[in-house]
């Protein structure tokens, strides 16, 4: 078993398949712990840690976060706070925020100790399936040596790198939508009391959102997701164009008045991608590898975890029942598709005016407030009976939209223009 990549969703995998026996190789090229983006997990994450026996060890690390609040400068009452206690199924109140430098160590630390080879510094530069079945991946090592790996099966955990994706040409602009980051860590920054210093806090602005992230070391990770054409108008170096944007954001500048910049500021485009086929003979894609929409419901780990053990379930069923392989492919295709598809909808409007109204002014009629803090703990793939209240919120929204038709209009102009991408722009990779 070869596992292309070792952060959440490849060591989730790794441990899984090392745990039934499996020989499996995980392979990482960069080293642990190394820096990476999406601090923030979900309540629906806990469930999943504790099944791979690392819960202890996450929390030793992480800062509580019991909620989220929204911050709008369009609306008379400027914050509205959201508890994860608050969701349908009560027994998730909290999830973390976290350095993934620590998490992800710990989770490839984990993978090893269940018996999973783990090499870092190992890239893949190729995966030849053979026709016979199983593949060979071409790596190179840190010290220049190279090597040809023969494998049963291969996972794509890569992230952004989306080796297969790419390899296969699988990989295309998610159509409906695109957008562009900048982010960066501070120091100081000013926080909350008691149970709300951890809150993930979203703060609206003209030209899209930002997230305000802390962490438990006293540092909080910041981010802006704007719109391409936004980013397009940077003339000056990253960071001082990053401060610029910040202060367009009058609650967010006054968190970070006496905060201190203690990294570098990055800046990524174009990051909204989805591969066609999430498997096939031979191989299954998972998390980022897969797709990757916008981080504000934070949850890209959840599900690149919650596809580890998906992946883990179908190669399992494939390797032992090769006549069950195309029914369990199938299966896992379809409940891969599931989250970034519960996910889209709220992502591809959450800069609607009327998204902005309902986050704002929530109420609970038909229990809509907490099917919607279900989706935002990640508590879509269990038995939790949300949907009707969740289609009764879609269906207050449409109307909310059309009530409000001339502004709705305007909103769906920008936003087409906004998607639209001039050919020949390169999809952006994990680091860019």
């Amino acid at each position: 078993m070869f596992i292309i990549g070792g952060g959440p969703g490849g060591s989730t995998a790794g441990a899984l398949l090392a745990e039934r026996g499996y020989r499996v190789l995980i392979a990482e090229k960069a080293h642990h712990p190394r820096f990476h983006i999406g601090e923030s997990l979900l309540p629906a994450n806990l469930p999943l840690l504790e099944r791979l026996g690392v819960g202890a060890a996450v929390r030793a690390i992480g800062m509580e976060k019991w909620g989220a609040e929204f911050v709008s400068p369009w609306h008379e009452k400027g914050c509205q706070e959201f508890r994860f206690a608050d969701a349908w199924d009560k027994t998730m109140p909290h999830a973390y925020q976290v350095r993934r430098a620590d998490f992800d160590n710990i989770l490839f630390r984990n993978a090893a100790a269940k018996g999973a080879e783990t090499r870092e510094g190992c890239r893949v530069r190729d995966v030849s399936f053979l026709e016979t079945g199983g593949a060979r991946v071409a790596v190179r090592h840190d010290d220049g040596t190279s090597e040809d790996i023969a494998t049963r099966f291969v996972i794509d955990a890569s992230g952004r790198d989306t080796l297969l994706g790419n390899q296969l040409k699988n990989k295309r602009r998610n159509p409906r939508h695109n957008s562009s980051a900048l982010y960066a860590h501070y120091r100081g920054a000013w926080r909350h009391e008691g149970q709300a210093a951890g809150h993930i806090t979203i703060f609206w602005f003209e030209h899209g959102w930002f997230w305000f992230i802390p962490l438990a070391d006293g540092t909080t990770s910041v981010g802006a997701v704007v719109w391409p054409d936004y980013l397009k108008t940077r003339h000056k170096p990253v960071a001082a164009f990053f401060a610029d944007t910040i202060a367009m954001c009058p609650a967010l500048a006054a968190r970070l008045a006496t905060a201190e910049l203690v990294s570098e500021v990055s800046a990524t485009g174009n990051f909204s991608y989805v591969c066609d086929r999430p498997s096939g003979p031979g191989y299954v894609l998972l998390g980022d590898a897969f797709s990757f929409i916008d981080p504000v419901f934070s949850s890209g780990v959840m599900l690149a975890m919650h596809g580890g053990f998906l992946a883990a379930d179908a190669v399992d069923t494939c390797l032992r029942s090769p006549k069950a392989a195309t029914a369990a492919l199938r299966r896992y295709d379809r409940k891969l598709r599931k989250g970034p598809r519960e996910f889209a909808w709220f992502i591809y409007r959450v800069n609607h005016p009327s998204m902005r109204d309902l986050f704002m002014g929530p109420r609970n009629i038909f229990r809509v407030k907490e099917a919607l803090l279900s989706v935002l703990a990640g508590d879509i793939f269990g038995n939790t009976p949300l949907w009707q209240s969740l289609a009764a919120f879609k269906g207050l929204y449409y109307l909310h939209a059309l009530y409000h038709g001339r502004r709705s209009l305007k909103a769906w102009r920008r936003r087409r223009m906004q998607i639209r991408v001039e050919p020949g722009t390169p999809l952006a990779t994990e680091g860019e």
